[in-house]
């Protein structure tokens, strides 16, 4: 099997349909479909059995997969490799961070990389998912949990804080929540529970047990805008949340501290367009007033 048969392989594989493979690869999903038929038909065997739910791996697709990604293993250490001895401001850096982090910390990175390397272009995905950079998803992150792998290179950006806040419109109708009530008598914004579960029970060291959670959300852009908007109390990154005029920090002295983190592969630490975006990010972070 070759390398471009392998990646159609694993993206049958990871997608679970023709189609969601083909978007993946961004080629016609009935090449897709040939390609497939193509590779069965070389090695003798079915690589995939179709069913309803989707297309799931045979025996002899399980043992494909081991071997297919040992070879995008194998690529994509050459790329990054190849790409860590490019000295270039130009090209292509993928960047991935949190639609907040996007929005009030690396855009104004991004207008002063395009001021200083016009040359470099940034494809930033904005999700609350950890890109792979093993798998190239994204060459530099910024994230709030350190990752272990040993292949990955982490620096440390900021210790940031968050607190409780709800606008004024909010207190105004409901008044100040009493510590330790366990927000009885109050109304909350949270994080989706499939995406923050260890969020759910507690906010800022106060239980949420006696509130109404109003709405949950997937993103921390609409958790501000919630907040924002009146529909309840939420915890929200003080660096954020203290420049919005309609919003009113409630217990002042309760935060709770979290790190962010500059991440990027070893491979690519010397590639000069990749250490230029860190740069720029690292740069923003320094200027970034905290609490």
């Amino acid at each position: 099997m070759d390398w471009d048969n392998a990646r159609i392989f694993l993206a049958i594989q990871r997608a679970g349909t023709l189609r969601g493979a083909a978007e993946q690869l961004q080629i016609d999903q009935a090449t897709v479909g040939r390609r497939l038929n193509a590779m069965e038909k070389s090695l003798g065997a079915r690589l995939f059995l179709r069913t309803p739910a989707g297309y799931v791996a045979t025996p002899a697709g399980d043992l494909a997969i081991a071997a297919v990604e040992k070879m995008e293993q194998a690529a994509d250490q050459l790329q990054r490799q190849m790409q860590g001895i490019d000295e270039r401001l130009c090209g292509v850096v993928r960047v991935a961070a949190t639609d907040t982090m996007a929005k009030h910390v690396l855009m104004p990175a991004m207008q002063q990389l395009a001021a200083e390397h016009p040359a470099i272009r940034v494809v930033l995905t904005t999700s609350t998912q950890v890109s792979n950079l093993t798998r190239r998803e994204a060459d530099l992150a910024v994230r709030s949990l350190r990752p272990t792998s040993p292949d990955l290179i982490s620096r440390h950006l900021k210790r940031l804080a968050v607190g409780l806040y709800a606008s004024k419109a909010y207190v105004e109708r409901h008044g100040m929540p009493q510590p330790g009530s366990a927000l009885a008598g109050h109304d909350v914004v949270m994080y989706q529970r499939a995406i923050y579960t260890s969020q759910i029970e507690t906010i800022c060291g106060e239980s949420t047990a006696n509130a109404r959670v109003a709405m949950e959300v997937s993103s921390g852009l609409m958790l501000m805008e919630a907040v924002a908007a009146g529909l309840g109390i939420g915890e929200l990154p003080t660096y954020m949340a203290d420049t919005v005029p309609q919003l009113v920090r409630l217990w002042p002295d309760r935060s709770e501290p979290y790190d962010m983190w500059l991440v990027l592969h070893d491979d690519l630490n010397r590639t000069a367009r990749v250490r230029a975006v860190a740069d720029a990010i690292v740069a923003a972070y320094d200027k970034l007033e905290t609490a």
